[in-house]
């Protein structure tokens, strides 16, 4: 039976390297750091600027590896989406961005596997949530817990379609 070593690490995407935290994780398992980390940058590359949670499956004796990506954090992609550096330090005074209900239906779709939410509208509302904590408007200013009122009125039900 094959020895298998789990490495499991945070990078930007599209942007690892062989310094910490992976060369360390990799160097004494023996197996091509460069081959890994462009591996990684590959798969990784369309969440540029963001952080991704990585994992590293390495065979110890045939010195292969197997590398899966998880789903960047929920905050991480509101942040891109808005194509902004990070959430507000004060939300509910300053305010970073405003996005539209398809942007975060886009966002509930991407996450979707990782939330607890059962159909995309409660992910959405799940989401809506994370929008009050990083100074987040939703739909031209409103506030995300107005948002979520409205959505539980059914005003957005057509961008959920049959996932209700």
């Amino acid at each position: 039976m094959a020895d298998k070593k789990i490495v499991e690490v945070i990078v930007s995407g599209g942007q690892a390297n062989a310094g910490p935290p992976l060369g360390p994780a990799l160097g004494p398992l023996g197996v091509n750091i460069v081959a890994i980390v462009n591996k990684i940058n590959e798969i990784t590359k369309e969440y540029a600027g963001m952080k991704v949670p990585v994992k590293i499956s390495v065979d110890t004796e045939e010195k292969t590896f197997e590398v899966t990506v998880g789903t960047p954090t929920s905050s991480a992609l509101i942040v891109a989406e808005l194509k902004v550096e990070k959430g507000s330090g004060t939300p509910n005074t300053v305010k970073i961005g405003d996005l539209t209900m398809e942007q975060m239906v886009k966002i509930a779709k991407i996450k979707g596997p990782q939330l607890l939410s059962p159909t995309l509208k409660k992910a959405t509302k799940e989401l809506l949530g994370t929008c009050v904590s990083l100074g987040v408007t939703v739909e031209g200013g409103k506030d995300p817990r107005e948002v979520q009122k409205e959505v539980d009125a059914g005003n957005y039900d057509q961008l959920f379609g049959t996932e209700q």
